[in-house]
């Protein structure tokens, strides 16, 4: 009696160990990388929202802080080696390498550029009448930027590097003219360097759709439909714009930017996938929505 006793408690206890292993094994670690990345808190904070509304909130975020340049994150991201997520401005070849969540992250805002430029040049700037003397300029991007072909594709003469950070020492040293930031990126690079002899350009904007998502391994399905359900989710109750509206620096750069007065040259972006969803406005940010500079506080309650 006593060792049928014993028996029944071992099967238990190994009961309970298999069930504890099994409720540890549902959580997902997600590997990213925040090395140097003006993006990455607000992209980190999107993917928790898309986890949360997911049919799996299992899923831990871990950052790793690798310097990578993006044509190695695509890389680990899509062998499934280092990294399971990674942030990109979108367009056809990179999401035929990788499984875009086609959701921008900041709702297109991407798609309009302001530029950071030596702080002695804006008088160069200030003689900027026309698309084509805007042309005559030359603009620093990323070797594997999207943006950079985008320029090229419309008539700009783009000058590029394989390192982000390199590109801030090529305008201020005279390299090229220009540094086009998406509206929300160049007033807090210029904040972390202050001893640079940089500036945010006054009075232009160029526009061309630019959807900036999460990417995950083609491979990885269920990732992909677990953070595309919990986008769609979060976008119906409203959590998304709640999150968009409500992040500190993209209200600092709705208050500093400017975008209702400067002069704006629409630009078109040949590579866009078809895929994209340029038939839902919701997903899309509209600057003439914004309110008044007088009328700051209605950012925090659209």
């Amino acid at each position: 009696m006593c060792l049928l006793k014993m028996i029944k408690n071992v099967s238990l206890f190994f009961f309970i160990a298999v069930l504890s292993s099994y409720s540890f094994s549902t959580e997902k670690i997600l590997r990213v990388n925040d090395y140097s990345d003006p993006n990455a808190a607000y992209a980190i904070k999107m993917l928790k929202l898309a986890i949360a509304h997911s049919d799996n909130p299992d899923y831990k975020v871990e950052a790793i802080h690798e310097d990578f340049t993006q044509a190695r994150l695509n890389e680990e991201v899509r062998t499934n080696g280092l990294l399971d997520v990674c942030w990109a401005s979108s367009d056809k070849d990179i999401e035929s390498e990788l499984q875009p969540i086609r959701i921008p992250l900041f709702k297109g805002l991407l798609g309009y550029r302001i530029f950071i430029i030596n702080k002695n040049d804006q008088a160069t700037f200030d003689k900027v009448e026309t698309l084509d003397d805007l042309k005559k300029l030359t603009i620093g991007q990323g070797r594997t930027w999207a943006d950079g072909r985008i320029l090229e594709a419309n008539g700009f003469k783009v000058i590029k590097t394989n390192k982000y950070p390199g590109l801030f020492y090529m305008v201020e040293g005279g390299r090229f003219d220009a540094f086009p930031r998406g509206v929300h990126e160049p007033f807090g690079e210029l904040e972390s360097r202050p001893n640079m002899e940089l500036a945010v350009e006054k009075n232009l904007m160029l526009y061309y759709r630019m959807p900036f998502y999460l990417f995950v391994s083609p491979t990885n399905k269920q990732l992909a439909k677990d953070l595309q359900t919990g986008f769609e989710r979060a976008i119906a109750k409203g959590e998304f714009d709640k999150v968009f509206y409500g992040d500190k620096a993209i209200q600092d750069v709705m208050k500093k930017a400017n975008m209702k007065n400067r002069k704006l040259f629409k630009l078109e972006n040949p590579l866009l996938s078809k895929e994209t969803p340029i038939d839902r406005p919701e997903l899309w940010f509209d600057p003439q929505t914004l309110p008044d500079a007088g009328d700051q506080t209605a950012l925090t309650t659209q």
